[in-house]
């Protein structure tokens, strides 16, 4: 078995683009250890790189990814959790200012959860991690109440964002930081065909596109 070529690859050109231009940056993170200011929560999904779409730096994101970019409810019962892990080394050691939830369209996760999908193991893993979208979803009301499928699709993976953000809110060292003003939570959605992100508004609970004018701009733009 030999090492992906693609990876190689990738890595050359790190090395020569790259890790050429932020070489002091990666020494200087390797000697006074990471402080990044955001934890970003998103997606497994491949066309989903929080670092690619806010254009970040080494050292500058804290990224924990899953299927769905899911957060459960505390639950101190002493089980594995590489969730809770992650989220708790990013609050209480790295003290974080800005925890985001990032959502994302075509979500095959979410796909899942909404056509009930036979499982893809005995185990039924995604199934079971999926579970957790169904008080979300409860609230919806199910896909009866929306003009097509894909709409309630769009609605769910939006939801999954705003459940995430209750479930961290049950989180004690998460909810004492964020009562003092000490910490943000915030909800976002990327959308893979058209590259526009969406800010959560937290009084209301939609989603806003941001620099919509910029987006526009670009993608208006005659291409040769």
């Amino acid at each position: 078995m030999s090492f992906p070529t693609q990876l190689i690859n990738g890595y050359r050109a790190f090395l020569y683009a790259r890790l050429r231009l932020e070489q002091g940056r990666y020494r200087e993170l390797s000697e006074r250890g990471q402080s990044p200011e955001v934890m970003v929560i998103g997606c497994a999904d491949s066309r989903v790189s929080p670092e690619v779409i806010f254009d970040a730096g080494p050292g500058e994101l804290f990224v924990a990814r899953n299927v769905a970019s899911l957060v459960p409810p505390y639950t101190p019962d002493g089980a594995t959790r590489a969730v809770s892990a992650a989220l708790e080394f990013a609050v209480q050691a790295l003290r974080v200012k800005h925890i985001v939830v990032l959502g994302h369209a075509q979500c095959g996760g979410i796909r899942a959860f909404a056509e009930q999908s036979k499982p893809l193991s005995p185990g039924d893993f995604i199934g079971r991690w999926m579970d957790l979208l169904a008080p979300g979803a409860a609230k919806l009301g199910g896909p009866e109440k929306f003009a097509s499928f894909a709409d309630y699709i769009v609605a769910l993976e939006q939801q999954s964002v705003s459940t995430t953000i209750d479930n961290l809110m049950t989180f004690p060292c998460v909810k004492v930081l964020v009562e003092r003003g000490k910490l943000q939570l915030h909800g976002a959605y990327f959308g893979v065909a058209t590259g526009q992100l969406s800010v959560r508004d937290e009084t209301t609970g939609k989603f806003e596109p941001v620099a919509a004018e910029d987006h526009a701009r670009l993608f208006a733009t005659p291409r040769f």
